[in-house]
């Protein structure tokens, strides 16, 4: 089965579809992480070596969560914010290679994917429903600048050529978390598994002989499912306006910004990315946000070929790569 022969009616968060009939075999785990659920579930033969694998794919999550959260203060990425623009900060080889992932996404992209929003982001509370005003947006916007983001390889640090940068891998880490278990269960002879974080999915081959089934929620119709996906080997990300946000005046701030006015983003309502890596899926979801739905599927469509993008902008239409077959074709 190819990409090509998904129908799609309708798209939003991910949600997944739960499965039609329980299985001894079949094992799985789910915990609050990341601001988010984090689940895994595989198939084995043997409970109890299930059980430990599973733990070592939750304990590759928490191990990522504490290295680059910003809400811990003690983590690698927080202490990077705290001293960057001072002076080259020695990182792991892990935390290094991630940002420069991120920078390529931001190259390909022109900035609209941007590690550095959080120079912004991090004035927003999405929570206690608080946004900066324009004179703080305003007196931290200059800091949003990846090509300011300096990596030295040879020296493996990162230093900020601005003052007041800050960085965030909200908008890469959980498909990077997910991609990472895969590598643990893979490398462990795992066949047939699914792993979730949030919007962030990934599946190792199918589901004992029939595709994994991937439910996506409308944007406004919460708990409802627009449409189901066949996946085999392959990860899916989707982005919402629905995921953190709160409204005022009639206007909904959520936690998609423009790199360009450090602004929620006012183009799309959701944007989902299909294909081999669920870091590449995780980052390629906000483009369409900044650029719009035309514009940013044709830059994936030439960018990254192996990935297809679907959004759904705010008039609830529906937009399509070329690898994909709308409803009815």
């Amino acid at each position: 089965m190819t990409r090509a022969t998904f129908a799609i009616a309708a798209l939003s968060a991910l949600l997944l579809v739960p499965a039609s009939s329980a299985r001894a075999e079949w094992y799985s785990r789910a915990i609050d992480l990341m601001g988010t659920r984090v689940s895994v579930e595989l198939w084995h033969e043997d409970a109890a070596v299930a059980e430990e694998l599973i733990e070592r794919v939750l304990d590759e999550y928490r191990r990522i969560d504490r290295n680059m959260s910003t809400y811990r203060p003690d983590s690698e990425i927080s202490r990077v914010n705290a001293e960057a623009s001072a002076h080259a900060v020695p990182v792991s080889a892990e935390l290094l290679e991630l940002v420069a992932t991120s920078l390529g996404i931001s190259e390909a992209s022109g900035g609209a994917f941007d590690l550095s929003y959080e120079s912004v982001g991090y004035l927003y509370d999405f929570r206690a429903e608080r946004r900066p005003d324009a004179a703080a947006i305003a007196a931290n916007l200059d800091a949003i600048d990846y090509r300011q983001i300096l990596l030295d390889r040879d020296a493996g640090t990162i230093r900020f050529g601005k003052p007041g940068m800050r960085i965030n891998l909200g908008g890469i880490g959980k498909g990077y978390a997910v991609e990472q278990g895969a590598r643990i269960l893979r490398a462990a002879g795992i066949e047939h598994a699914l792993l979730n974080a949030g919007g962030d999915t990934r599946v190792i081959g199918d589901r004992r002989g029939a595709p994994w089934i991937v439910g996506i929620r409308h944007p406004r119709a919460e708990g409802e499912f627009a449409t189901r996906l066949p996946l085999v080997d392959e990860a899916i990300s989707t982005s919402g306006d629905y995921e953190r946000f709160f409204e005022e005046n009639g206007r909904r701030y959520h936690h998609i910004l423009d790199p360009a006015t450090g602004e929620s983003t006012s183009t799309l309502l959701s944007c989902s990315i299909i294909g081999p890596d669920a870091t590449m899926t995780d980052g390629l979801t906000k483009i369409p946000f900044v650029l719009g739905a035309e514009a940013g599927i044709a830059l994936i469509e030439e960018q990254y070929p192996g990935y297809e993008a679907i959004v759904v902008d705010l008039e609830g239409r529906i937009h399509y790569s070329r690898g994909l077959v709308e409803p009815g074709n």
